[in-house]
């Protein structure tokens, strides 16, 4: 009689419903998804700065390579002003001449707020095809 009952109890256990633990889950995701969304930024915020003058200047430990772009589209490296067919030899250039001199290759952004988006992207991607990847958004 005792076999019996051991047989009852492990097909009891055989049988567990998983269901309950799989609510539990998907709501804590949506929980997890929802703080997500609410602590991360909303995206790329461009209006950090206002309007930029082509020659500011700022009070910094290193030197770094500074790329202003104006409103009306104009470049700017390490105050030399550029065409945007120019900017990625001005920008490789700029990187080189750091790298000789030792000092810092990270490239500042200063943007005008009613600059367009895709100057943004040319810079970034100025920056990445002469080897340098550190790059900063200067806010004020």
């Amino acid at each position: 009689m005792t076999s019996t009952a051991v047989r009852q109890e492990a097909d009891v256990m055989a049988e567990i419903n998983i269901t309950p633990f799989t609510d539990v889950l998907l709501v804590l995701l949506i929980i997890f998804m929802i703080l997500a969304a609410i602590a991360a930024p909303p995206g790329f915020q461009k209006e950090l700065a206002g309007q930029i003058r082509p020659h500011a200047t700022r009070i910094r430990p290193a030197r770094e390579i500074d790329v202003i772009v104006s409103r009306t589209g104009a470049f700017y490296v390490d105050g030399r002003s550029t065409s945007e067919i120019g900017l990625y030899a001005a920008i490789a250039g700029a990187v080189a001449t750091h790298e000789a001199a030792h000092e810092s290759t990270h490239i500042a952004i200063l943007a005008d707020a009613d600059s367009k988006y895709d100057a943004i992207i040319r810079i970034l991607d100025a920056g990445r095809q002469a080897g340098d990847d550190d790059v900063g958004f200067v806010t004020r």
